[in-house]
């Protein structure tokens, strides 16, 4: 084909000059990273490979069709490149210069978990599971390409994907695009002074909190020897769940929180000894109601275990209990603190949050909700000793 004049930025030039398999492009709000992707995945890609398939993903269809894919189609039309005959809609595919280039989206698992492909291109890739990220790794043979706003400080592109040997990292900015029009600019620079976490976010292109995130926690390497043992708290798991064990302290307004055991695969027998031999006995445990054989069996064996308090909203009631508190987590009790880092509301379609948790990263956090929503919800708290 003709060689065709097109107007980039440097997110083109990252993936132009870079020999590494996995490319992670940061940026803030109209850097103009996901166009110029698609511009490179069109124009230099395609256009030099021939019988690739190119698979450009997102977490859901509708977010998937209103944005990647509605630029996709933009570019080709723009260039005088698009042709309905090669345009495949029922398949969401297009047949570019001899190469397949499908839209799939994490609620389409068939295709996700399906064939393998050349090229993957993951769009605001921080909406992912890193569960997610794996199977799309594992099918993909030349390169992955990923970019996102940095609206998570704690993420496993951060932990899992960018510490690696065979990735490259770049950041950019609206500043970084030139093609940004200055009322535009205007716009974006207005967040310094009227929003200090979306300028941090979308203005400089840098990490900072979730809105989405539930608990603000802190590090610390010991427990105050003044702070009281609440309960203990326990969820049961077996095979992909872990068994997990923390004890809370309280001390006036804080919450201190140590993670005793996380571990799949875990007998009743198992738990019994950990409790013993960890020394754990006496104090009372609470566990997760749902589970009443497990606590008879346990309660048999010589433990103080209750069944959790629940009632209507109970998981609601637990969180906004913790939420009053300070919470120090101790910095040895590694997955309690990846826990608190990643436990959010669930956003609806519309990206609106709701006042629903995701069902994840809380095998941790549901066991401190059982100790602390057991006791520090009862009225003549503080007033008795435990049990």
């Amino acid at each position: 084909m003709t060689k065709l004049k097109i107007q980039t930025n440097k997110v083109y030039k990252h993936l132009s000059n870079t020999d590494k398999k996995i490319v992670v492009e940061q940026g803030g709000t109209r850097s103009g990273k996901t166009y110029n992707i698609l511009l490179w995945i069109i124009f230099e890609y395609c256009t030099n490979n021939n019988n690739k398939i190119i698979t450009i993903c997102r977490k859901s269809f509708p977010s998937l069709r209103a944005t990647v894919m509605r630029d996709f189609i933009t570019i080709l039309q723009e260039h005088k490149c698009y042709s309905e005959t090669f345009h495949n809609k029922s398949n969401s595919e297009y047949n570019l210069f001899g190469n397949l280039v499908e839209f799939i989206s994490l609620d389409q698992p068939q295709k996700v978990r399906g064939r393998k492909r050349d090229l993957l291109f993951v769009n605001e890739g921080n909406e992912l599971y890193y569960e997610d990220m794996q199977q799309l790794l594992f099918r993909t043979q030349d390169r992955i390409i990923l970019d996102f706003n940095p609206s998570d400080e704690y993420h496993w592109i951060y932990d899992k994907l960018i510490p690696r040997d065979d990735c490259e990292f770049f950041k950019t900015t609206y500043l970084d695009n030139p093609f940004v029009g200055d009322s535009i600019k205007r716009e974006i620079e207005l967040l310094r002074d009227t929003d200090e976490q979306y300028w941090q976010i979308y203005g400089l292109g840098e990490r900072a909190a979730s809105r989405s995130t539930i608990f603000k926690y802190v590090e610390v390497n010991q427990i105050p020897l003044e702070a009281n043992l609440i309960a203990y708290g326990m969820d049961f798991g077996y095979t992909n769940d872990p068994t997990t064990f923390v004890s809370v302290y309280s001390l006036e307004h804080n919450l201190y929180i140590k993670e005793h055991l996380y571990r799949t695969q875990m007998t009743t027998n198992d738990i019994n000894k950990f409790i013993r031999d960890e020394n754990l006995l006496g104090n009372p445990i609470y566990a997760d109601s749902a589970e009443p054989r497990l606590i008879s069996e346990l309660r048999k064996m010589g433990h103080n275990i209750f069944p959790s308090l629940k009632g209507k909203d109970s998981i609601n009631a637990g969180i906004d209990l913790l939420k009053r508190y300070k919470i120090h987590i101790l910095s040895t009790s590694t997955n309690a603190i990846s826990e608190f880092r990643n436990y959010k509301w669930k956003e609806d379609k519309a990206g609106m949050l709701t006042n629903t948790p995701e069902d994840k990263h809380n095998h941790i956090i549901d066991p401190c909700r059982y100790a602390t929503y057991s006791i520090l919800s009862r009225p003549n708290f503080g007033k008795y000793a435990l049990h």
